[in-house]
């Protein structure tokens, strides 16, 4: 058995089957409360992720963390064991490390596992794809010591691995201060945490507190930035940021109150918040709107989770952040709505859609609150000059906008100026960042710039895993008349 996986989970190998009731894409709290559902209703399951365990972001490597000690990591971590033993009982097939490259309207999933693609039928496919980080493109943020706040919590819950020289944390949200928390428990260090948070927002934020106080979110939060700020200088206010140094970063200068200072620093933490991973769903030709609330772009869809495409619903952060907690009810609202299609006898014993519905929103309670309280400041979303904005290609703000001097009117014609999101990351990093220089510098809205053209494959994948795929007949006679 592979490192991570569920005991009595399949292993990671090529599916069993080529259709499937069901196929669920992601194993983190959505994915993984939606298969145990479709599976336990008798629903053939098929759950595939890309890492070497279930859990996802926010219950990564779960079932094989060396960080036992249960306080170190929070009871709402420890709080997906249950899942997993869920779906490792549900009967639901689980494959790991595969790399879901392909989904098309007609539900066939193209996928890579072990040096190989295939494709599978699905009945009904439920996205759960999760969050990624905002991009916090500022001057310095592509050099050797610079990192995103959840690869440092990847390499602590996966290997126990925390910051030992000179470290700053800058940005805000939740998950910058929750890390904060877990590096310290485990004797990790932290120097400075630059907190970007405007000050505008505290205010703005007022019309929804009384929803927070009353909401899952108030105590725990509390409670972890005094745990925090009892160790940690942490300087509020952040209007400017930028990592400096010859080669690799060696020092994070920053503007507070008006003024300007320097601190020397060899690992620099970056988070503004998270936004849904849309690229799979977007190839797939699922309706997205501009969110103007989560500066991000949002599947539309049905209360159910169901989405343009027929047959695809959504759930978890993917169709809108909203956190773990309301991440397992969307799942499992999703899967109902998949029981209720193929299998109406089945829906009649599990619990009633109003049920999941009302849990979902005692969940979200409290979220715009910190939706607007952790909006990100326009300075740390629309970088200027030589602050790299696609990473893959090295193409600068400056850059952009001369291409928009000369007639690039949206991120697809840029392409063909810079190649921006034509890079490994397929744009996942550089995207919201574009869209919004470019609305910006054309007087337009995000909605109207528009996005990414995405295609499959949405992954990388080599010509050998290509060549892999099982030959038709039909594929066959297109090649031989060609």
């Amino acid at each position: 058995m592979s490192p991570g996986a569920p005991s009595g989970a399949s292993p990671s190998t090529a599916p069993k089957r080529d259709q499937y009731d069901v196929v669920v894409i992601g194993a983190g709290p959505a994915g993984l409360a939606a298969a145990a559902t479709t599976a336990e209703a008798g629903l053939s399951t098929l759950l595939l992720d890309e890492n070497a365990g279930p859990g996802g972001q926010v219950w990564r490597a779960i079932a094989s963390t060396p960080v036992k000690a249960r306080d170190t990591l929070g009871t709402d971590f420890w709080a997906g064991a249950a899942l997993v033993e869920a779906v490792a009982a549900s009967g639901a097939e689980v494959i790991q490390r595969a790399t879901v490259w392909s989904l098309d309207k007609s539900l066939d999933v193209g996928l890579s596992v072990a040096g190989g693609s295939t494709f599978v039928k699905a009945g009904r496919v439920i996205l759960a794809t999760g969050a990624l980080e905002r991009p916090f493109p500022i001057p310095g943020w592509t050099l050797p010591g610079v990192m995103t706040a959840g690869a440092a919590q990847t390499m602590l819950k996966s290997s126990g691995l925390v910051p030992d020289g000179k470290t700053v944390i800058a940005g805000q949200g939740p998950l910058l201060w929750l890390l904060a928390a877990q590096v310290l428990r485990l004797g990790g260090r932290i120097d400075r945490i630059l907190d970007t948070t405007e000050r505008k927002n505290w205010l703005a934020a007022l019309p929804h507190a009384f929803a927070f106080l009353t909401s899952p979110y108030f105590a725990k939060g509390l409670a972890m930035m005094r745990e925090v700020r009892a160790k940690v200088p942490v300087v509020s206010g952040v209007t400017e940021l930028a990592a400096e140094g010859d080669g690799r970063l060696a020092r994070v200068v920053y503007t507070a109150g008006g003024k300007r200072e320097t601190v020397a620093a060899e690992l620099l933490l970056l988070h503004q918040g998270v936004v849904p991973n849309v690229n799979l769903a977007m190839a797939a030709g699922i309706e997205h709107r501009w969110d103007d609330v989560q500066l991000c772009w949002s599947p539309v869809i049905d209360p159910t989770g169901a989405t343009s495409v027929a047959g695809i619903a959504i759930a978890g952060d993917g169709a809108g952040i909203g956190g773990a907690g309301a991440a397992v009810f969307r799942g499992r609202i999703a899967a109902r709505a998949a029981i209720e299609a193929l299998a109406p006898d089945a829906a009649a014993k599990i619990e009633p859609m109003s049920g999941l519905q009302a849990a979902l929103a005692r969940a979200t309670r409290g979220r715009a609150f910190l939706d607007t309280l952790f909006r990100p400041a326009k300075q740390f979303r629309i970088p200027s000059g030589d602050t790299i904005v696609c990473r893959c290609e090295e193409v600068t703000a400056k850059d952009i906008l001369d291409s928009v001097a000369i007639g690039a009117t949206g991120p697809n014609q840029l392409k063909a100026y810079r190649r921006t999101g034509m890079g490994p990351c397929q744009g996942r990093l550089c995207g919201l960042t574009v869209t919004e220089l470019m609305a910006e510098a054309r007087g337009k809205s995000p909605e109207e710039i528009g996005y990414y053209r995405l295609r499959a494959p949405v992954k990388p994948i080599s010509l050998g895993e290509l060549a892999a795929l099982p030959k038709t007949e039909d594929s066959v006679k297109a090649v031989v008349r060609g």
